[in-house]
């Protein structure tokens, strides 16, 4: 939120109840429909290349950590180039990014196939090409992310994500079982080979729509910039720090299972490679049955309790298949976890969309699917090597007992405060006059000074919306932040904003939403002076 001016002048904004909303209504724009049948299609590619990847390296190598890694190779990516996919996708033309990462899949796919037909795939080789492809699906996340909030109306938003989860869990069912039956009869370069083709034609209709790209008034951000105010953001949102705490830990746990399920399938009963996709698609059919009733359990429990009996399900089911003999047993645990999954994942992906102004959304999306990512890989690594030195039984019990009791903790002790959602609306119209728009002479940073005159007999109180302000002022891209209290004359405080340039000094005010806004006129409130704060801009000169 920008300085305050005494020419500014705060517009109430207006909040109206949001219309119910079906779980189908988002799919009745165009736009939207297109682009979810292509992130089905993208969805199913995915469990495809993990399925098929998965089960070529048990017929290279019998070590369980060999196998859990290819699930790090595949999420690594994320973690690593999640922030600067983040950054680019809220800079760059996001239709292009877009398609630009469908190619890089197609090419990835392309050759595993290669290396396939020539005989030359080896257990590192295959690591190392499941780690391109996860670089693409690094890209490709956080761009798809930040583009449904601008298909859809706010009131839309639950649904529409509703909808991503179905296409996921969908992808869940038929990507494996078309893997499966193409391992069995043809082989798993066929598999490959699949995934390129339609990586290639789900590209090509993205290049169909016709979204203009709007380029920002103020010009492209630098992208270390970018990264930087995107992680700012975060540390500074107490709802987005309490939601990547959750998922980390439910993740990290939760992967215990999927990493090691095709060691897992081979050791049940008559296990083999259609096993192995028999469990994968009971995964995804609990989570289809469980978003087709997710409307009705947030309705019912708080999204802290849907999240910790979400927990306890997949706590559960990972049990259960630590001790499972049979197909018979493990489906039905499968289905349990798949249930249990995606009400977890949706509950909180749902919070951080929300958390989540437009401007940083895609940032704000990728760090949040790093976290993901970071704690399925870790995760999977870990888990595999305690199965290297102990039992799968064993992993998957202490993944199953340790998973809860995290989870717990997280929720007794890492709160994300109470009360309503932030308006996270743009509230650039709410102001008449901003900072000046002719750029100063000097170019270095800029120092901003806001003087308030309070009553002293209400200086604790002022300090706690002092101390929201400055989450506000460095969420938004400060550098900097002081509050001065004048030892002479008690009622008077001094507050110091630095900003990197005069253009991220503007950059600051256009990110302004409504809750700032109303943060902004309780800081008023406390002002006695017969005039508007005092405001004084200064610049560093270097």
């Amino acid at each position: 939120m920008p300085p305050i001016s005494p020419e500014e002048t705060p517009v109430a904004p207006k909040r109206a109840q949001p219309p119910r909303i079906g779980p189908f209504e988002p799919l009745k724009l165009p736009v939207f429909r297109m682009l979810w049948s292509t992130w089905l299609v993208a969805n199913i590619c995915m469990w495809m290349n993990d399925v098929a990847a998965a089960w070529m390296m048990t017929s290279l190598t019998t070590s369980p950590m060999w196998v859990a890694l290819v699930q790090s190779a595949s999420t690594l990516p994320v973690f690593l180039l999640g922030l600067p996919s983040g950054a680019l996708a809220d800079i760059l033309d996001r239709r292009r990014w877009l398609v630009a990462t469908q190619f890089w899949l197609a090419g990835a796919a392309i050759v595993l196939c290669t290396a396939v037909v020539l005989d030359l795939m080896s257990a590192p080789l295959l690591l190392a090409l499941t780690f391109a492809n996860g670089i693409g699906l690094a890209l490709r996340w956080p761009v798809f992310s930040a583009i449904v909030p601008e298909l859809v109306p706010r009131t839309h938003l639950p649904a529409a994500l509703g909808l991503n989860g179905l296409a996921m869990n969908a992808s869940r069912i038929v990507g494996p079982l078309l893997a499966g039956t193409l391992i069995a009869s043809a082989g798993t370069v066929w598999v490959f080979g699949l995934n390129a083709v339609l990586c290639v034609v789900s590209g090509f209709i993205v290049l169909r729509w016709r979204r203009e790209h709007k380029p920002n008034p103020l010009g492209r951000e630098r992208l270390i910039s970018a990264m930087r105010v995107g992680v700012q953001f975060v540390r500074q949102s107490q709802r987005m720090r309490a939601v990547l705490t959750r998922i980390s830990i439910f993740f990290l746990h939760s992967t215990a299972l999927l990493a090691l399920l095709p060691l897992l399938a081979r050791n049940l009963r008559g296990g083999g490679a259609g096993t192995f996709t028999l469990l994968l698609a009971a995964m995804g059919a609990g989570a289809i049955v469980a978003v087709m009733f997710l409307p009705r359990l947030r309705q019912a429990l708080a999204r802290d309790q849907l999240v910790i009996r979400g927990t306890l399900l997949q706590s559960a089911a990972t049990a259960v298949m630590a001790v499972a003999p049979s197909a018979w047993i493990a489906v039905p645990a499968m289905v349990v976890g798949g249930m249990a999954w995606i009400t977890v994942a949706n509950s909180l992906s749902v919070s951080a969309q929300l958390a989540l102004p437009d401007w940083v959304r895609a940032r704000g999306m990728s760090i949040y699917q790093m976290a993901i990512m970071g704690a399925s890989a870790f995760g999977a690594a870990i888990w595999g090597q305690v199965a290297e030195l102990s039992s799968l039984s064993i992993t998957l019990s202490i993944a199953a007992v340790s998973g809860t009791a995290f989870m717990l903790l997280a929720l007794r002790y890492v709160t994300d405060g109470v009360g309503e959602d932030d308006d996270t609306t743009p509230a650039r119209k709410g102001w008449v006059k901003g900072p000046p728009a002719e750029a100063p002479d000097e170019d270095g940073r800029v120092v901003v000074t806001v003087e308030y005159l309070i009553d002293p007999a209400r200086a604790a109180a002022f300090h706690v919306v002092m101390q929201q302000t400055r989450r506000t002022r460095l969420s938004q891209g400060a550098i900097g932040w002081e509050l001065l209290h004048d030892i002479a004359e008690p009622g008077r405080y001094i507050e110091e904003v630095v900003d990197e340039s005069w253009t991220e000094h503007l950059r600051r005010f256009h990110r302004a939403t409504a809750a700032d806004m109303a943060l902004r006129d309780r800081r008023l409130a406390f002002h006695q002076g017969e005039t508007l704060p005092v405001v004084t801009r200064y610049v560093v000169r270097r």
